[in-house]
């Protein structure tokens, strides 16, 4: 019984840990960048603002953003392949999968860091545009 009590005592809290990671969701802001909702992010849109997607290849193949230019953060997102697509000055809005994706905070966090001056946060990514009824290809 005592045995069964230690299993218990290891057990226990590594399936606590595994939940909270799991839970884990999006910051609500990332520094030097700023944050926009669905109807920012479409006004930002039909300004011709450059849309970064840096979901997964399968996420990206389902649908996105109409003209969005997809990086693919953990294969292929760097400064040089950001750079090759957008100006350092220029406007972008980084997104992916709303809050539970942490992608597009890691993306632009990096993008701040690299000196791009007007990174936009799109916190609630794909899922809220296309639920808004916004034009998705």
């Amino acid at each position: 019984m005592k045995s069964f009590f230690r299993v218990l005592t290891v057990i226990f809290p590594m399936f606590l840990i595994a939940n909270v990671q799991a839970d884990e969701i999006s910051p609500l802001e990332v520094s030097g960048a700023k944050t926009v909702d669905v109807t920012e992010a479409k006004a930002l849109f039909d300004e011709g603002v450059y849309f970064v997607d840096v979901r997964k290849d399968s996420d990206w193949e389902a649908g996105r953003v109409p003209d969005a230019i997809h990086i693919e953060l953990k294969k292929i997102y760097s400064e040089q392949t950001l750079s090759e697509e957008v100006e350092k000055d220029a406007k972008v809005v980084i997104y992916c999968n709303g809050e539970k994706c942490l992608r597009s905070a890691k993306a632009v966090t990096q993008a701040v860091e690299w000196g791009f001056a007007n990174v936009f946060y799109f916190r609630d990514g794909f899922p809220a545009w296309k639920t808004a009824g916004y034009p998705v290809e």
